[in-house]
Formats: structure tokens, sequence, C-alpha cells
């Protein structure tokens, strides 16, 4: 279990400083999404704004648009924005990708030269996905809540404490539901870039499809395929609550790309 847990550190260790600076911009990002926010409430251009929009985009949104288009909707767009959602991803494969990366280089073999099971090394990479994940998360809500006491204007209309809460959850779901298909396809992988390739290419494939299913009809067939299907952060700005479903799929494919990583290693050759 010591050994282990030594794994375990030296894997932080390795990447501290990218989540300790991953963590700082987020929580930078939505405090200046606050004072972007405020800076329009004072002047009241919400609805100069909005004629910017593309009407295709109004369309995709829906009734979302108009809930954007508010001090609250502002703040919030950081939890859905796709530079972070991709960003936040991104990091989640390459924390999964680890152990390619120690079959690559050989550094696997000194570390099963120790009474250690091999369970622990993906055990050790659920763990770091989690406590990064865990972590992120809770820097951007940190962010928001700075932002929200130290710039919100006089009178704007807050996000409530639940809607940010229901937004942070869905987003550090999917990415353990990233971190859960990573993770199976590293365990099968000699090479990290191999892992992490296909790994970045699947998450844009689906997420393309996602987004193609929403304005043509023909895909929505297969738009379950996609774990950004499960990920509905416009409905929950609308004041919808996260189907239970949702949160229950994203979870089930995080737990079953754990649970194959953990047989693909006990089992493959070394």
């Amino acid at each position: 279990m010591k050994q282990a847990l030594a794994l375990w550190v030296h894997s932080l260790k390795r990447v501290r400083i990218l989540i300790l600076i991953m963590g700082l911009l987020l929580a930078g990002f939505q405090v200046l999404l606050t004072l972007v926010a405020g800076s329009v409430y004072r002047s009241n251009a919400f609805g100069e704004m909005s004629k910017f929009i593309p009407d295709f985009m109004r369309q995709l949104m829906g009734p979302s648009f108009i809930a954007l288009m508010s001090f609250s909707g502002i703040v919030c767009v950081g939890y859905f924005h796709i530079a972070v959602m991709g960003s936040l991803v991104g990091l989640t494969i390459a924390l999964a990708t680890e152990p390619a990366s120690e079959i690559e280089t050989g550094f696997i073999d000194l570390v099963l030269a120790r009474p250690i099971a091999r369970h622990w090394l993906i055990s050790r990479s659920v763990a770091l996905i989690f406590v990064c994940t865990v972590f992120t998360i809770l820097m951007m809500m940190l962010g928001t809540w700075i932002g929200l006491y130290g710039l919100a204007p006089n009178g704007a209309e807050w996000p409530s404490p639940q809607l940010i809460q229901s937004l942070a959850l869905n987003l550090g779901v999917l990415m353990l539901c990233w971190g859960g298909i990573a993770l199976a396809i590293s365990s099968v992988s000699r090479r990290r870039s191999v892992a992490g390739s296909t790994a970045g290419l699947l998450a844009l494939s689906l997420y393309l499809l996602d987004y193609v299913a929403r304005v043509w009809k023909p895909a929505e067939t297969v738009r379950w395929l996609s774990p950004f299907m499960y990920y509905s952060p416009l409905d929950t700005v609308l004041g919808a609550m996260i189907p239970s479903h949702h949160l229950w799929v994203l979870s089930g494919i995080a737990c079953a790309g754990f649970a194959f990583a953990y047989v693909s290693l006990s089992r493959r050759d070394l």
C-alpha cells in the first residue's frame, strides 16, 4: 500500500504544475467573465450583443439564447465554453494515458520489479484523474464566487448556487467519462502518442456528431453514441434539473472504461 501511494505521489508531482496553472487559469477566466458581464450589464448592451449572433446559432440554442443574453448567463458561459470543455477533456486524456507512457519508456518494468500488484497502476491513474478533476472544477467555482462577490454590479441577478453546482457537476462527470475512455485505450496501447491521439480524435468526432445531430434530423438516430449528448448545460441555464440518467450514463461509461483498463492491463503482455 505504501508503494502504491508513493507511485500516486510520483505521478501527481509530474503534473502538479500543469494542474495548478490550469486551475488558476480557469479561476481567472471565471473572474474575467464576471467582469465582462458586469460591464455589459452597466451599459445595458445585451440587446446590441444579440444582434451579432447568427440566426442559425439562435435556432441551435433555442430558448437558451435569451437566458445567455443576461448577466447570469454570461457568468455561466465558462462551464460550457468549447475552449474550456476541450481543454479539460484534453487534460483528462493526458492524465489517463500515463500507463501507455510508462510502458513505452520502460518505467513500468522498474515499478513491477517491486512487490506491487498491476492493478495499482490503474488505481493510481483513476485516483489521479479524480483528484485533478475535483481540483479544477473547484477552482472554477471559486473563481465564479470571487468574481460575483468582488465585481458583480448592484442590482444584477446572480446565478443561483444550485445552478453553479449543477453546471460544475455535469462538467466534472463529463471529464471522468473521458478519463475512463482514455484510460481504457491507454491500457491496450504501447505508445502514449497513439493512445492520446486516438482518444482525442474520438472525442472530437463524437462532439461533432452531437453538434450535427442538434441541427440535422437524420443524425439524431446515432446521437446517443456521443457522451456529449448527456452534457446539457444550456438546459440547466434555463432552470431545468440535470436529468439523472445523463449523470448515470456518463458515470457508467467512466466506470466501464476503468473496469476495462483493470482487466486489460492485468492480462496483457508488458
